[in-house]
C-alpha cells in the first residue's frame, strides 16, 4: 500500500509484467468538505479527495501500455484527459487520500489488464441434446397418467 505523498506502486499483473512506479508529482491531490451526516462539527474538515492522474503524459509507462490506458480509460477521463478518483466515505482525509490511491491503482490495473480473447460459440453437444429429450419423453409420460380415467 503506497501511503499519500509518495509515490504510487502499481503490482505486477496482467499487462504489467513487472510493476511500474508512477512518481508523486504526476499526481493531483485535491481536498474538500464531505457531504453527508455529521455531528458538533458537522463538515468542517476538508475530508473529502479527489485524486486526479493523466495517464497520456505519464513517464510510469511503456508506450503500448499508455496507448492502451488512453484507450482503455477514454470514457471516464476529463476534458483534458486526466483521470479523476474521488473517496469521500471515511472521516479522516488520511484513509480518503489512502482510499483514493487504491481505487485508482485498481483502476489502472483493469485498464492496462489486455481484454480476454472472444469465446467461441458452441452448441450442446449430443449426449446434452439426448438427456434432454429422454428428461421431457419423462415429463410427458409423468403427465400422461394424470389424465382421467376412461369408462369401458
Amino acid at each position: 500500500m503506497s501511503r499519500p505523498g509518495q509515490d504510487l506502486r502499481l503490482p505486477a499483473g496482467p499487462g504489467l509484467p513487472s510493476g511500474t512506479t508512477i512518481p508523486a508529482a504526476e499526481l493531483v491531490e485535491r481536498f474538500s468538505r464531505s457531504p453527508g451526516p455529521g455531528g458538533q462539527s458537522v463538515n468542517t474538515s476538508d475530508s473529502r479527495v479527489e485524486l486526479v492522474f493523466a495517464p497520456a503524459s505519464s513517464t510510469g509507462f511503456t508506450d503500448a501500455q499508455r496507448t492502451r490506458l488512453v484507450t482503455n480509460l477514454a470514457g471516464r477521463t476529463t476534458g483534458d484527459g486526466a483521470v479523476s478518483v474521488v473517496a469521500s466515505e471515511h472521516r479522516s482525509q488520511l484513509r480518503n487520500r489512502i482510499a483514493a490511491r487504491e481505487r485508482l491503482v485498481e483502476l489502472l490495473q483493469e485498464a492496462l489488464a489486455p481484454t480476454p480473447p472472444p469465446r467461441r460459440r458452441t452448441g450442446p453437444s449430443r449426449a446434452a441434446r439426448r438427456r434432454r429429450v429422454e428428461g421431457k419423453k419423462r415429463r410427458g409420460r409423468t403427465k400422461a397418467l394424470r389424465g382421467r380415467i376412461q369408462a369401458d
